[in-house]
């Protein structure tokens, strides 16, 4: 029997980080039934001139979806493959389609979407199709039935131990390290998170669950991409990769048992830190670890309090004091203006920011803004209170949650006081350079004094060279 070719495409975006999910969707298809094909949009001048060709003969397109402008291009490319066939299914998936399942389905050239993990879903929907027959009653999927959206049951979450292992293959691995400008693969051990974050969709996705993969099969794993494609760095692109320390400690032996000679990165909690010992992080870095992405999102208790973070003020600094002491690069990514947040609580954040960017050269210390990402505690509160969310993919493609701007509730004294702060904290970071020098001491100096008045040096370089808005 012939094999039914399956088109997976990834939209346009402003990073480079893997298409995970659709190689997790595809590698979960049977290769003797499915010819997989991704096509990812950043990586093409014109993604139509090489996608519209590819559904001819295809049984169905899957396009995933990340709130925000990702959604432009999924939209163009969406409605572009249904004028060219009317009768091909086209399923979305990812993070919006799972927060906005019978909203994303009011668009007439979306079928189906798909909730949360996509495997077993996707292929169930697939197996459908082979036969002639819809998507009613599939698990884990919302689609249309004579005309109504029905949404069908969930789908349990899958043990990762029990999914295949992502088949690298379905995408050139050399043009990702290129466009890195880096040998970095990306790498997904666990899917999910137990914590209760308020201003995180997680919860509302995965139901405070978690699943991930035992730590000889990601040796395994790892080890055979490392010998085929030489990469340097491995990226742990887990929300909470640090959930269980024993399996981390477990993977780090294997590592050094098996003599891999590459770096990696991963997400760490607080807590999590506080809990491991410093004889197992020793053990991480000896592994590899370069360094950690660890949230701290406010610099008061009160306020980790309110976001149901879990984390003790005393956590996150001596976490940060026990990577300055082992040079493990930390990046410390903050929040402001929260719903209702006072003046107090911004500068309790922005001064825990200057305190941990302080500690060592490599730190960094990211300061964003809150926005209502759908499927949070907060945004839920926000929106009972009035605020009103986009309610169309296209109002969702213009909503940013990563660029400088605010929630309506900060004051326009408070977006100033802010986005001075992030240029001088930018500008004081890095390590000393005869150029930067004096920038560095003065941008240090109004730090120290929390003095952002007549931000002259600010317009001039931003004029000559303007920084990026990611900090």
């Amino acid at each position: 029997m012939a094999r039914r070719k399956i088109i997976l495409y990834n939209p346009k975006a402003v990073f480079y980080t893997m298409p995970l999910g659709l190689m997790a969707v595809g590698s979960a298809l049977d290769p003797a039934r499915y010819d997989v094909q991704i096509v990812d949009g950043r990586l093409l001048d014109n993604p139509l001139q090489t996608l519209l060709p590819l559904l001819d003969d295809a049984l169905c397109l899957g396009v995933t979806t990340l709130t925000g402008d990702p959604i432009r291009d999924a939209l163009k490319v969406t409605r572009a493959a249904k004028a060219y066939r009317p009768d091909l299914p086209i399923i979305w998936g990812g993070w919006h389609a799972s927060l906005f399942p019978e909203q994303t389905l009011q668009e007439p050239c979306i079928d189906a979407t798909v909730q949360a993990q996509g495997e077993l879903t996707f292929a169930a929907m697939l197996e459908r199709l082979q036969v002639g027959q819809w998507f009613d009653g599939v698990p884990g999927c919302t689609t249309r039935v004579d005309g109504r959206i029905v949404r069908n049951p969930p789908r349990p979450m899958t043990p990762m131990n029990q999914l295949p292992p992502v088949n690298y293959d379905l995408i050139n691995v050399p043009q990702y390290f290129q466009l890195k400008r880096d040998r970095q693969l990306d790498y997904i051990s666990s899917t999910g998170c137990f914590f209760r974050c308020a201003f995180c969709a997680d919860p509302f996705v995965f139901g405070r669950k978690w699943s991930g993969i035992e730590p000889t099969r990601i040796a395994d794993e790892l080890e055979g991409l490392w010998h085929r494609h030489h990469f340097h760095d491995v990226a742990f692109q887990d929300e909470t990769f640090f959930t269980y320390n024993d399996r981390v400690i477990e993977m780090a032996e294997e590592f050094l048992r098996r003599g891999l000679k590459f770096t990696w990165t991963a997400t760490m909690r607080a807590d999590q830190g506080s809990r491991l010992s410093e004889e197992a992080l020793q053990l991480c870095i000896r592994a590899g670890l370069r360094w950690l992405m660890i949230g701290v999102e406010a610099g008061s208790q009160q306020m980790l309090d309110h976001l149901k973070k879990d984390v003790k003020i005393e956590q996150i600094v001596e976490l940060a004091q026990r990577c300055a002491r082992h040079g493990v690069k930390g990046v410390f990514p903050h929040i402001v203006g929260f719903p209702g947040e006072s003046d107090a609580s911004i500068q309790a954040t922005l001064n825990m920011a200057t305190k941990l960017r302080r500690m060592h050269s490599s730190f960094e210390t990211p300061v964003f803004y809150f926005k209502p990402y759908p499927g949070s505690l907060i945004t839920d509160q926000a929106t009972a209170a009035g605020y009103r969310l986009p309610d169309s993919l296209e109002e969702w493609a213009n909503f940013d949650f990563v660029a400088g701007a605010s929630g309506p509730w900060v004051s326009t004294q408070q977006y100033q006081m802010v986005e001075r702060f992030k240029f001088y904290n930018r500008m004081a970071g890095g390590r000393k350079s005869p150029i930067k020098w004096p920038l560095q001491q003065l941008a240090r100096w109004r730090l120290r004094q929390q003095n952002f008045r007549f931000p002259i040096e600010q317009k001039i370089i931003e004029r000559i060279k303007p920084l990026p808005k990611m900090s």
